[in-house]
């Protein structure tokens, strides 16, 4: 197994589900205590300035071997584990030159991994692959992260003969819950660009990503017996569901693709006297993002004016925004991570990211940071899996981006 792949499979071990209810920074213990053992990590393969703060942000060095000023470059990736799926007792199947076809990843509960539904999975025939066991996520987004940097650091130290300048590093908590720039010290990081390790395929490459709002809306029911509810009854999970249905159906996650943005109603709970809906809001162009929130706010206008004041009401928060506004004027930085991937084999695939990582805010706070792969697929599921090979090109594209 690769270096690469034996620290992946370490840090899997380690569950870091992050906890959009809790308020501490990180949101889960966990994290923090991954968070040490990265520290000695960093540590023991040489790393120098190793710190880790209150908040569960790591932050290293490697020094420049050079004798001339070059530009100090950055790696970014996250130590949470997605929410949607538990991260817990996780154990991973290895699959050897794979052949292609489907992967049994639990028997018992007939779970299978097959490329007629995941059609990636053929980018990756004869290569080995970690899949789950179909009862956890993976982990791969974003421990193959932390996992290629370091190995791309530990290589660094141990070949001086690759001249490279001043290197900083940093694993951040909570990026899954949104929150991973929300204490990140871009002055103390001190880089003048840097990159997410926190992609996708084998290839991919980002610097565009959707503007993102999170939208909560409250219900407020009026339970009385149903004998007795005519013109007094007000069923809160009723409006919900008339509500819901105010929505295009052709706009949703299931629906769009590429530069296409959506409503992704992401939970439903309630009963008579009182019913919550979450939605994520999505799209990469800020007049139509802007459109959509209008729409949200205008739709639980009407609900209150035909139900009465105060049925409804809406919380809508912006969560970030497409990072391209930041980096149109930049792309040089983008054009190295191209031809890095170019030097090492890899066909970029530039695309924009349907989601967010941490470099879309951090590109807002003043440090440039575009994404790129990391190898795996089908993140945040029991479907989640990832390739070695890929993983070891990821690794060789962080050095060759340092290169000097």
């Amino acid at each position: 197994m690769m270096p690469v792949a034996e620290k992946f499979l370490k840090y899997i071990k380690f569950p870091t589900t992050s906890n959009e209810l809790s308020s501490t920074c990180p949101s889960t213990k966990s994290q923090l205590d991954f968070a040490k053992f990265l520290v000695s990590e960093c540590k023991s393969i040489g790393l120098e300035d190793v710190s880790l703060d209150e908040n569960g942000y790591i932050m290293a060095s490697l020094p420049s071997n050079i004798n001339k000023d070059v530009e100090t470059i950055g790696f970014i990736a996250h130590m949470d584990t997605s929410p949607d799926m538990t991260g817990e007792n996780i154990n991973p199947k290895i699959v050897k030159n794979y052949n292609g076809e489907d992967i049994i990843l639990n028997k018992e509960k007939n779970i299978v991994l097959s490329p007629k539904i995941f059609p990636n999975l053929k980018n990756y025939i004869g290569h080995t692959i970690i899949t789950t066991d179909g009862n956890t996520l993976l982990g791969a987004d974003d421990k193959a992260g932390i996992a290629q940097i370091l190995t791309a650091m530990e290589y660094l130290i141990a070949h001086p003969e690759i001249k490279h300048g001043k290197i900083r590093i940093a694993f951040t908590p909570d990026e899954e819950i949104g929150r991973g720039a929300d204490r990140f010290d871009v002055q103390k990081f001190d880089a003048d660009f840097a990159y997410t390790i926190d992609g996708g395929l084998l290839g991919e490459l980002q610097y565009e990503n959707f503007n993102a709002a999170y939208c909560k809306i409250t219900i407020n029911g009026q339970n009385v017996h149903p004998g007795t509810a005519k013109d007094k009854m007000k069923n809160a999970v009723r409006i919900g569901t008339q509500l819901a249905n105010l929505f295009p159906l052709e706009e949703t996650p299931e629906k769009t693709d590429g530069y296409e943005g959506f409503y992704h109603l992401n939970s439903f709970n309630g009963n008579v006297e009182k019913a919550e809906l979450t939605y994520i809001i999505r799209d990469f162009d800020m007049n139509n993002f802007n459109k959509r929130k209008d729409f949200i706010e205008n739709i639980v206008k009407k609900t209150n004016e035909h139900y009465g004041k105060g049925t409804v009401n809406l919380e809508l928060r912006d969560q970030y925004y497409n990072m391209k506004e930041r980096l149109e004027n930049k792309m040089e930085i983008v054009h190295r991570a191209f031809n890095a991937m170019k030097a090492v084999g890899v066909e970029p695939i530039v695309r924009p990211i349907r989601g967010g990582t941490d470099g879309a805010r951090l590109s807002f706070m003043g440090l440039p940071c575009p994404n790129i792969f990391t190898g795996g697929d089908n993140f945040h599921g029991k479907y989640e899996y990832i390739s070695v090979e890929a993983m070891q090109k990821a690794v060789e594209t962080i050095i060759k981006i340092v290169e000097i």
